[in-house]
């Protein structure tokens, strides 16, 4: 089923390339020791803040840049802060204090995308751990490290991965080979999907 992301003013849509990273998990049988809640049983998310829209399925090279702790309905949900290797201001940008002072307001925009966008579905903000703090890159590499480590567990059955369902699409032979052109649709946008949602905050 595909998710949408409603348009809270003023953004529109994601404001940057949305993926995540292969061969990461966060495990939701393991309470995080930093948000005191378990992981939300997806890869690590990855937000790529590089100038060129990317399409969707792309594989893109990135460098790390900083890690944001989303708490999304009492799930564990890591936000590593990236750019593609091969951005023009890659040369420029190496950690989250980088990002600051080379786009400033970014990363205060991606604190409340993140805590606003489910409240057009009726449900609560969200929350951070840090107070919506930043961390820098080397802090990063090691939620990705634990995050791999979870997924060896995993794919080593030494982790329960509960209704996960294993695909592959280069291993044609592979017991569980699935057809790359199974997911391919084409979704028309709706009307309903273009509008902004406008909300009221008290602070």
């Amino acid at each position: 089923k595909l998710r949408y992301v409603a348009n809270i003013f003023p953004h529109k849509g994601y404001i940057w390339n949305y993926g995540a990273l292969p061969q990461t998990w966060e495990d939701p049988n393991h309470t995080d020791n930093i948000t005191g809640c378990c992981g939300d049983n997806d890869p690590i998310d990855v937000c790529e803040i590089g100038s060129k829209i990317r399409s969707s399925g792309e594989i893109v090279q990135v460098k790390v840049l900083g890690v944001l702790a989303l708490v999304d309905e009492g799930e564990t949900d890591w936000k590593i802060i990236a750019i593609s290797v091969d951005d023009p201001e890659a040369q420029k940008i190496h950690d989250i204090d980088d990002v600051k002072r080379h786009k400033p307001g970014y990363l205060e925009a991606t604190v409340d995308w993140f805590r606003f966008y489910k409240v057009p579905d009726g449900k609560p903000e969200n929350q951070f751990a840090f107070n919506g703090e930043f961390k820098d890159k080397d802090f990063a590499v090691e939620i990705i490290k634990s995050t791999h480590e979870y997924w060896k567990a995993l794919l080593h059955k030494k982790a329960d991965g509960g209704t996960i369902k294993w695909y592959v699409s280069s291993r044609i032979f592979s017991s569980v080979y699935c057809a790359g052109t199974g997911g391919i649709q084409h979704v028309a946008a709706m009307h309903e999907l273009l509008r902004f949602i406008y909300l009221l905050t008290l602070r």
